[in-house]
């Protein structure tokens, strides 16, 4: 099956008892059992939920991956595998990543003994200059948040099989509909479903998806153990949410490609990230890694005064934390999603205090243009 298909009927049968189109919400914690070690699949919602089980198939399709798994949130999805790696073990990471990525690897799990280095992951180069003997996992976002940075991922994928690294994307911007990084020999695929995947602001939830064993194995586990695990509602608002998923990005996409060029035309805007353009540093990658360009945009309007200002005066933008909605959300990364990020150390990656985020939704975009041109005036 094509993306399309398999978005809308990967991991769906119609429901055997009713003939329900639309996947149950199976809302129950614990399932009879016919007997000692007899039953239908099913024990405890836990351990796996007919939902859940429904999205896990679907998004695994959709990335080609063997298996998913779903959890409460992209960093619980995250968090879980980090947590494949034992104390003492040393993680490359990009370094202008999300910053609760940042967040929960030097604030909470390098006081439990791994081992992270952010490095600027757009060279190979660097990756291999950081690596050492305790090095057990490069994780990477592409493009990154939110500066937008593309990393090579079959480079990145070459060089960790060759060091027997796991090799692991955040695909979370892309979504699988404009990269599968497991055809690119990544390992492991994370996503923040609540955005893209979902795409309607209305969940929360992560996903892992993979080809190795190994780490559905453990990841199985650490679901059963720690019990991170998404919602059959979520999991059942998700499943919505993907069948639209190849429609609502052809969307984003265009419409992102017009406000990019648009800004990138305007006086007081200092600089714009976005891959689609061609002045950006890794277009020709992104150009053959992605099937198109995707729906984020940073931009940069020189202060901190004029970001506010800036943000104050949108009207039919949404200031807000998130992204990947049908509606347009807008942010200001230095003081919302990398504030846990120090000063000195964001700025160096690129997300000054001018720096500007925007999700472009699905709205008539010249509606959106009216929207951030009247803003722009007010600074």
């Amino acid at each position: 099956m094509k993306f399309s298909t398999k978005a809308v009927h990967a991991g769906q049968v119609p429901d055997p008892s009713t003939g329900a189109v639309m996947t149950p919400v199976f809302l129950t914690s614990t399932y009879v059992q016919e007997g000692l070690g007899k039953n239908k699949g099913y024990e405890y919602s836990r351990v796996s939920n007919p939902t859940r089980t429904a999205l896990e198939k679907n998004i695994a399709a959709l990335e080609n991956a063997k298996e998913g798994l779903a959890f409460a949130s992209g960093m619980a999805a995250i968090d879980a595998v980090f947590r494949l790696l034992n104390p003492g073990d040393h993680i490359i990471v990009s370094n202008d990543v999300y910053g609760g990525t940042y967040r929960i690897a030097k604030m909470v799990l390098e006081n439990y003994g791994l081992q992270f280095s952010f490095v600027d992951t757009t060279s190979i180069d660097n990756i291999i200059n950081a690596a050492t003997l305790k090095t057990k996992m490069i994780f990477v976002e592409t493009p990154t948040n939110p500066t937008m940075t593309i990393t090579d991922l079959k480079s990145v994928a070459k060089f960790a099989k060759e060091r027997k690294l796991l090799s692991v994307v955040d695909n979370t911007f892309a979504t699988p509909y404009l990269q599968q990084p497991i055809d690119l020999g990544i390992d492991i695929v994370v996503h923040s479903v609540t955005k893209y995947l979902n795409g309607h602001s209305d969940m929360l939830g992560g996903f892992v998806a993979t080809n190795n064993n190994e780490v559905i194995q453990k990841l199985r586990f650490s679901q059963k153990a720690v019990g991170g695990i998404m919602s059959p509602f979520d999991a059942w608002l998700c499943l919505r949410g993907t069948k639209t998923l190849a429609v609502r990005m052809k969307q984003h996409c265009e419409s992102a490609m017009i406000i990019a060029e648009w800004l990138s035309r305007q006086r007081k805007v200092k600089k714009v990230n976005y891959p689609g353009l061609k002045k950006h540093p890794q277009h020709a990658l992104a150009k053959k890694q992605m099937k198109h360009f995707g729906g984020m945009i940073s931009f940069d309007v020189g202060t901190l005064a004029n970001a506010k200002k800036f943000l104050k005066s949108v009207k039919l933008c949404s200031l807000a934390e998130s992204l990947g909605g049908v509606e347009t959300l807008i942010s200001h990364p230095a003081s919302m999603t990398h504030a846990s990020v120090p000063k000195n150390e964001r700025i160096k990656n690129g997300v000054t205090d001018g720096l500007v985020r925007i999700s472009v939704g699905i709205e008539d975009v010249e509606d959106i243009l009216q929207d951030l041109q009247q803003a722009l005036k007010k600074i």
